[in-house]
């Protein structure tokens, strides 16, 4: 259901800005994507994991928020991150 460290390390270093780079916007949405997917495919076969589907929540706030914060921000690299994660606007 979580993130391994290895994929962790990968998505890092996909969409860090600078070597090192691990609390830009782009790199926290992308960790926060990649568990959002997982816990979704946790609840095909979890349907009354309701407890989780709590964390669910919170996480699509969380990233919601930050896409948000980055829109404000930069908008090209908005929508190059929406575009990169396949995520709708």
């Amino acid at each position: 259901m979580s993130v391994t460290a290895e994929r962790k390390a990968e998505i890092i270093k996909d969409n860090a800005q600078s070597e090192g780079d691990t609390g830009s916007p782009e790199v926290q949405v992308a960790i926060l994507t990649e568990r959002i997917r997982n816990l979704t495919e946790h609840f095909k076969d979890n349907h009354k994991d309701n407890h989780s589907r709590r964390g669910l929540l919170m996480m699509v706030n969380q990233r919601r928020k930050l896409l948000a914060f980055l829109k404000k921000m930069d908008v090209e690299r908005y929508n190059a991150l929406i575009q990169k994660l396949g995520l709708r606007k």
